[in-house]
């Protein structure tokens, strides 16, 4: 699975279309007091075309949302459906998918990495916080009551940090302090587990990450999801489980899509590439040569340099 840093998420949200991108590169993201910015969902929407979903991937920041409209967030075999205001604490240990249910969205999100907390001379340690554990349950329903409590704490977020206050991130640091504490004290929503539709999530979200690793670009690329185990941590749920949702739905293990997906990859880099062999087995997860080359035997019946040649 790819995992998305604070530059690709610029890239991937904005797109070339969207001015709001040059804000990455703006006294905030100054190694020296790491990185934060904060959005208007409504704006947002408006200059980039209403393209709000997000992926279902592993990101190297944290966020936090403030929403009003209606949405779904699916994680591991969860789907948490807002009907209208909630809040979600997102952090680099739990992928989810975001996606808006209709065009009329608003509130505020903030990004910001764990550099930035950490400057704050009285830091939290986000690792150790519940509401950005791995097992945590990260999005919540919330009144219009708190949502206007909320709301005014971004509000003065979005204010200073367009101030020339010297010591505005100092500020900052502290807002988002409050919003976790905030959230901490809040009730998840009950999300639905185990309904109809949760095998075909839980299949339609592992084939997404298998897919997000490929393809193979650079010889500095390397997979980072190998194994059926791997890729039920990253799901959050029973490798025993994955395996029997994807026989269930594919007729094949876990195990054996993966190496049908990296067989393919393989054939390509094979093909496509002037690198070496050794430099592929490196790509696609293999300490050794020898690892591969058997590997790719088993799954062929040719070795990879008869195949090259072939």
């Amino acid at each position: 699975m790819t995992t998305i840093s604070i530059n690709e998420f610029y890239k991937d949200i904005f797109k070339d279309k969207c001015t709001l991108t040059e804000l990455l590169f703006n006294e905030q993201n100054n190694n020296d007091i790491g990185h934060f910015n904060i959005f208007n969902i409504a704006e947002m929407n408006s200059a980039c075309k209403g393209k709000l979903v997000m992926p279902y991937n592993r990101r190297t920041y944290y966020k936090i949302s403030l929403i009003n409209g209606h949405n779904l967030v699916d994680y591991a075999d969860q789907q948490i459906e807002i009907k209208e205001k909630g809040i979600l604490f997102a952090s680099p240990r739990i992928p989810y998918r975001y996606s808006p249910q209709n065009e009329n969205q608003s509130g505020y999100f903030c990004v910001f990495t764990a550099d930035f907390m950490h400057k704050s001379k009285t830091a939290l340690n986000l690792d150790t916080l519940p509401i950005f554990s791995s097992k945590s349950d990260f999005v919540f329903q919330i009144t219009d009551e708190q949502y206007n409590e909320i709301e005014h704490i971004f509000m003065k977020m979005n204010n200073e940090i367009q101030s020339d206050y010297a010591f505005k991130y100092d500020l900052l640091r502290n807002y988002v302090t409050e919003l976790i504490h905030t959230g901490q004290k809040l009730k998840p929503i009950e999300g639905t587990k185990e309904n109809h539709n949760a095998t075909s999530r839980i299949s339609s979200l592992f084939i997404e990450l298998l897919e997000r690793q490929f393809p193979i670009e650079s010889i500095n690329q390397e997979l980072q999801l190998r194994t059926a185990k791997e890729y039920a941590e990253n799901l959050r749920i029973h490798v025993n489980h994955l395996n029997k949702v994807l026989k269930e739905v594919t007729g094949k293990t876990t195990t054996e899509i993966i190496a049908s997906r990296i067989t393919q990859e393989a054939k390509i880099l094979l093909k496509q590439t002037d690198w070496n062999i050794s430099e592929i087995a490196n790509c696609l997860g293999f300490d050794e040569v020898a690892h591969f080359s058997n590997f790719f035997k088993k799954q062929t019946a040719i070795s990879p340099l008869h195949f090259r040649e072939s």
